[in-house]
């Protein structure tokens, strides 16, 4: 699964350490999933306590001796691919998935199915990870639970491709939102999705206003190379002013339909229905692990994010607040 690194304006942890959670990511899966299939192949589940104790996983008690396991690792990290030693943090102490996640499975029949109910169960997962961090958290909009364009890039692409979802760069004190932006070890890639009826037609062109065709009807769209254009023209500038030596791309995507666009601009892809499949295979194939140039470059984005968040309520209440 693909990391969502950035939602909107809501606070990430990644943001505080990017050398340290896309590897913690993929380790936990990866033992959450070890211990879910390990519980499918040899019977019913006892109680999830006892699944986590087998992953030697022993929560601690209060929030604050959770504090006791973290230990910040250092950010110089120069070698390609990124390698992780990580100390046992808070955040190892937290289940993927909900605990009722384990005892919902005996009705599975096969591995694959296995597989989409661990996939599903830990979308949620991610959208904590991308919405609260130990002592703060934000408000995630019902719309991105049930988001399916979300949904399936987080769910279809590699562990280490980077997600940042319509994110809200601060430049010079004003808020640009701007449109999806997918980090690989190889490349930036700023897509739009223009999605619509099956076999809906765009026909654009340099104005402010495309034109989209159904079997039965016409109607006007904003241009969406406007959006695209913005945010190439951000993260290009963001990776200039610090470095980051990364090739930027531009992806216009329409999954179910066609773009008819005759004289078609510069520099930008235009990715339609009947080549969709063959792009994604070939991204999906991508072997390569995280690179440090992926890391930099999403540290760099990510620190002029705008962040909306609130402190949590546990830290509230905390001894040393002066309650």
């Amino acid at each position: 699964m693909a990391q969502l690194i950035k939602l909107q304006d809501y606070v990430s942890r990644y943001a505080q350490d990017i050398y340290l959670y896309p590897s913690r990511y993929v380790r936990l899966k990866k033992k959450q999933w070890e211990g879910l299939k390990e519980k499918w192949e040899t019977g019913p589940v006892e109680s999830f306590q006892n699944v986590m104790e087998q992953q030697g996983d022993k929560q601690p008690s209060t929030l604050f001796q959770k504090l006791k396991h973290i230990v910040r690792q250092p950010e110089e990290q120069q070698s390609d691919p990124v390698q992780e030693h990580t100390p046992v943090s808070a955040d190892d102490q937290e289940p993927f998935m909900d605990p009722r996640s384990f005892h919902s499975i005996s009705h599975i029949k096969t591995e694959d199915a296995l597989k989409k109910h661990f996939l599903d169960e830990l979308f949620p997962f991610q959208l904590k990870w991308a919405s609260s961090t130990l002592t703060e958290r934000s408000f995630v909009a019902k719309e991105y639970t049930k988001d399916p364009t979300l949904k399936f890039l987080l769910q279809r692409f590699p562990d280490t491709f980077l997600v940042l979802y319509k994110p809200i760069f601060l430049l010079k004190k004003a808020p640009v939102e701007a449109e999806l932006i997918l980090i690989t070890p190889a490349s930036a890639i700023c897509i739009s999705f223009i999605e619509a009826e099956e076999d809906a037609v765009f026909v654009g062109s340099k104005e402010r206003f495309w034109t989209k065709k159904t079997k039965d009807r016409e109607t006007k769209i904003l241009n969406p190379l406007i959006a695209l254009n913005r945010t190439e023209k951000i993260v290009k500038t963001l990776f200039d002013m610090d470095g980051v030596e990364l090739p930027v791309q531009k992806l216009l995507i329409s999954r179910s339909g066609f773009i008819d666009y005759p004289m078609r601009p510069y520099g930008v892809q235009f990715i339609e229905k009947r080549s969709f499949e063959d792009w994604f295979m070939s991204l999906r194939g991508m072997k390569s692990p995280l690179k440090h140039m992926q890391l930099k470059a999403a540290q760099v984005l990510l620190q002029f994010c705008q962040t909306t968040s609130v402190r949590r309520l546990e830290w509230e209440n905390s001894p040393g607040d002066g309650q």
